[in-house]
């Protein structure tokens, strides 16, 4: 997998270049209910969220391993910006890849989470 950018320090993460990331890929890391859960949030809150901003059900180094799925199959770019690592999505990307994917995947997520659980 080769980096988007030059990797000028050793905390910067590697991700997919747009014209890498699989279709695949990406139906894959949003098949996972926490990592959709993730994807959600960052579309609703339209902006770079930290780690830290997330509360999930799960130990850390399973949020962690989530993360690391969404960033390497391109969903989200995660950057460093003191000690507080960032994650956004990468809505324009998967856009000019999969048109229209994202906003059906998240449409469906919320129509899902509006139903009655059984």
């Amino acid at each position: 997998m080769t980096t988007a950018a030059a990797a000028p320090s050793g905390r910067d993460l590697p991700h997919p270049a747009r014209e890498e990331i699989r279709l695949e890929s990406v139906l894959h890391a949003l098949s996972d209910p926490m990592r959709l859960r993730i994807v959600r949030e960052l579309a609703a809150e339209g902006r770079e969220l930290s780690c830290s901003d997330f509360v999930l059900p799960v130990t850390k180094s399973t949020t962690t391993h989530h993360f690391r799925v969404l960033r390497e199959s391109g969903v989200v770019r995660q950057v460093y910006r003191g000690t507080a690592k960032l994650n956004g999505l990468r809505a324009d990307d998967l856009d000019a890849l999969f048109p229209g994917l994202l906003g059906r995947v998240l449409e469906a997520a919320a129509r899902q989470a509006a139903r009655p659980a059984p």
